[in-house]
């Protein structure tokens, strides 16, 4: 594991923070810094096809040695999430004898009672952070899994093998990802993004998602005289968010149910602005949810004489079972990958969405496999070393299954 290990924390060095604010592919510098990094990797191990475009996207093949076998793809993203990513400052804590872990100098703690996961991991190494910034292995921990398991495949030339195909995406934590990912390089007959959670999860249904932005216009007048004609904009933002279900919330669902989520909100006297997540795992559902918004707009406008009050609804991303629904054999061959390797599997729903996700509506199934992490997104973030062993064996097994694949 000590290649393994040594490949991570070298990732965890760049500063891949994407930048939902700047429209250019990469969002952000140290994502294309990174992208050339693994791009020099991959020419020294003797990939062929070995891409990196303007826009941020790598890709590569290692040749198979079984003609009849399908192509696969592998698929992990460059760019970590809207959290503190610079200067990462990983902590190993070798065979975790249990308890709370100190993070770094200050008084921040990976506490045992707020994450009791920690206890299925005693004996094993555990990669923090030091509490002041996230981690990081979402997704480079995808990256070190997936380049491990292309350097134990070529170890073993004489296993078989179709061509594998890899694919280093930008910007997947703002949800471009996808966007302009080079399909036309990329001949794939299917695909699996390494970007999933703790050990053993498989993942092949994602939440339907939009965004949606509340507008609100009033009248400011001085407050000294607007008794009959200030209309306050943030007044009438706050009471259309109060009326809103608020058992529906992220902090109140799990598993299949959605929700709305209150991302962002601004307002002044005059303008005001509620910015919501809307999602759903069934499409009726998900068409129900904006409905009710429109029907709470309409409700509230026909209510407050002089606002006007405008919604604006994006579509985001759509379940992909849908789209790996025809195709259940990739699911049987990653579980089956997982037994091999001693690895339980839990096929479970992604509460959020992966660049799998539009890539299978794109014509590229892609289901989601775990990196092995916890906590993303933010100071609590950790990984077992072991899990992430866990994750190299199975896409080892997984290449060596798909190539016995036939129809």
């Amino acid at each position: 594991m000590d290649q393994l290990l040594s490949r991570f924390l070298h990732y965890l060095s760049f500063h891949t923070r994407s930048n939902p604010n700047n429209p250019l592919c990469p969002s952000s510098p140290g994502q294309r810094q990174f992208a050339q990094a693994l791009q020099g990797e991959l020419h020294a191990m003797g990939l062929s096809q070995v891409i990196l475009d303007d826009n941020g996207y790598l890709t590569a093949c290692l040749p198979g040695n079984q003609p009849s076998a399908p192509a696969i793809g592998l698929i992990a993203h460059l760019d970590t999430a809207d959290y503190e990513a610079e200067r990462v400052n990983p902590q190993l804590i070798e065979q975790y004898q249990g308890g709370d872990i100190c993070l770094g100098k200050g008084d921040e703690v990976l506490s045992i009672r707020e994450h009791p996961c920690l206890r299925h991991y005693l004996g094993q190494d555990l990669i923090t952070t030091d509490g002041t910034t996230l981690l990081g292995a979402d997704d480079k921990a995808g990256i070190a899994e997936i380049i491990t398991a292309v350097a134990r495949l070529q170890a073993e030339p004489a296993l078989p093998r179709g061509d594998l195909w890899l694919g280093f995406t930008p910007d997947e934590e703002i949800g471009r990802g996808a966007d302009l990912f080079p399909l036309d390089r990329f001949p794939a007959r299917w695909a699996y993004t390494v970007d999933g959670g703790e050990l053993g999860e498989l993942e092949y249904e994602n939440f339907n998602a939009a965004s949606a932005r509340v507008r609100f216009t009033g009248n400011n007048v001085h407050p000294g005289t607007a008794k009959g004609s200030m209309i306050n904009s943030q007044t009438l933002a706050a009471r259309f968010h109060a009326a809103m279900p608020a058992e529906q919330t992220p902090e109140a669902t799990d598993g299949y149910q959605g929700f709305f989520h209150l991302a962002q909100m601004q307002g002044s006297v005059e303008q005001s602005e509620l910015h919501y997540l809307i999602r759903d795992f069934d499409d009726e559902g998900f068409a129900a949810r904006k409905a009710l918004l429109a029907e709470r707009v309409a409700a509230l406008q026909a209510d407050a004489a002089g606002v006007r009050i405008e919604l604006a609804i994006r579509d985001s991303y759509r379940n992909m079972k849908r789209q790996i629904a025809p195709h259940m054999h990739i699911i049987a061959l990653a579980e089956a990958a997982m037994v091999a390797v001693g690895v339980t599997p839990r096929i479970k729903p992604i509460r959020g969405g992966t660049d799998g996700a539009r890539l299978s509506f794109m014509g590229l199934p892609c289901p989601n496999i775990f990196t092995g992490g916890h906590n993303f997104h933010g100071k609590h973030e950790f990984i077992p070393l072991q899990s992430m062993e866990k994750a190299v064996q199975t896409l080892v097994a997984l290449v060596h299954l798909s190539a016995q694949y036939q129809e």
